[in-house]
């Protein structure tokens, strides 16, 4: 499905500080805009016509990749090197990458990420939505920025060219409706903030996640999986928003570690009924009203109940738990792999303790949880999330370094 090097690739992320020319209240990082940047994009998107969101989710994962590699240059240094060496510089990010992606989905994933970069007007449409939805996560940023740099002789040039920008993404609804600051621009803003809660809170680490970046982490492996098995485009689409969305609700009751979460008697069935009753006072009066309906059910809800990681269909307009979502693979059953999402979610847990421990950074905290989260993964539908954690540890040199028992979700 995935390999160590692509995702140590997508996890250096976490450690490339954007806007470090400028005093910041705190750091801003490059996997966290990325997340921002598709949650965004899944909005404008919706309130589209004619979005392909198979070339919407590749086109933004060949995007990340790409500036993943390209990590030193200013974006508006960067965008103009685009513009004049192009080439040269996509040629330069595949010989980087290639390596690490030959092997995924049998060499179609590097040939299409190949074929996007060479080719301008390959999933057009998504790329527009794409780079207003970047424009749009970089806006917000920048207004964390201002706060600290209102001093600078030149931040109010900056401040102009922010705000100028968003007239070029107008003739989309969305962007209008963020720009004016409706109802929409709510959910941006609390999803954005879930940059500021980080992950394994109690320990110190390296480098250190965000909810939101994570969130990012689990969708992109949701999408790997989805190819690996070879869904429908429908159930690729909703594998990758449900992992994308699935800790939204965190920003509103922010993240309890399973270890508190599951140890005190009924805390869990409190913590849901209470994410429930935020979902629908908080979130969904703020989504546009033409996709509360898909937007409640890629959150968990259903029957009055909140869990995103079962196997879901839709049948006839209801929605059913299922024991085989296999069976299910046509686009018209909107199906959601839940259970390969909670491995996906496992894994990439397991990859940030894993990480930390092989730059130095060890507690009994991320020593523990690892082990446990190790004894959780499963193989499901053919993919061994056991087997990809094993060769992750191997390839970081972090083998052994476990101990007992620690559940960390």
């Amino acid at each position: 499905m995935i390999n160590p090097k692509i995702i140590e690739s997508i996890f250096s992320s976490a450690s490339i500080q954007r806007w470090n020319d400028y005093p910041r209240m705190m750091e801003l990082v490059e996997l966290d805009k990325q997340a921002h940047k598709f949650i965004i994009a899944y909005f404008i998107a919706k309130l589209e016509k004619d979005v392909n969101y198979t070339h919407l989710i590749e086109a933004g994962i060949f995007e990340f990749l790409r500036r993943v590699v390209v990590t030193d240059i200013r974006p508006d240094v960067y965008h103009k090197a685009l513009q004049q060496k192009g080439a040269e510089l996509n040629k330069w990010v595949l010989s980087k990458l290639s390596d690490s992606l030959k092997d995924i989905d049998n060499g179609n994933f590097l040939k299409k990420f190949e074929d996007y970069l060479n080719d301008n007007t390959m999933y057009e449409k998504e790329r527009f939505i794409l780079k207003a939805a970047s424009y749009l996560s970089t806006r917000w940023e920048f207004n964390i920025v201002y706060q600290t740099s209102s001093f600078l002789h030149d931040i109010d040039n900056v401040k102009k060219a922010v705000e100028e920008e968003i007239e070029d993404y107008y003739e989309l609804i969305g962007v209008r409706k963020i720009a004016l600051n409706k109802k929409l621009a709510k959910v941006i803003d609390l999803s954005g903030r879930l940059r500021f809660q980080k992950r394994w809170a109690q320990t110190p680490r390296i480098p250190e996640t965000s909810v939101l970046g994570h969130m990012l982490t689990v969708a992109i492996f949701g999408y790997f999986y989805s190819i690996e098995i070879g869904t429908c485009d429908k159930r690729l689409e909703n594998n990758f928003f449900t992992a994308l969305f699935h800790d939204l609700p965190e920003a509103l009751t922010r993240d309890i570690i399973s270890p508190v979460k599951y140890s005190v008697d009924e805390l869990a069935d409190i913590i849901s009924e209470y994410e429930i009753t935020k979902i629908e006072d908080d979130i969904l009066p703020n989504v546009p009203h033409t996709i509360k309906k898909e937007f409640s059910y890629l959150l968990g809800l259903y029957d009055g109940v909140k869990d995103e990681f079962l196997d879901k269909i839709i049948d006839n307009g209801t929605i059913k738990v299922v024991d085989n979502v296999h069976k299910y693979d046509e686009d018209k059953y909107e199906a959601i792999d839940g259970l390969a999402l909670k491995q996906c979610d496992k894994l990439s847990a397991f990859i940030e303790a894993s990480l930390s421990i092989s730059h130095g950074i060890k507690s009994n905290e991320l020593v523990n949880g690892k082990k446990q989260i190790l004894n959780g993964l499963k193989t499901i539908n053919g993919v061994d999330f056991k087997a990809i954690a094993k060769e992750i540890d191997l390839a970081f040199g972090t083998t052994g370094q476990t101990q007992s028992s620690f559940d960390f979700d």
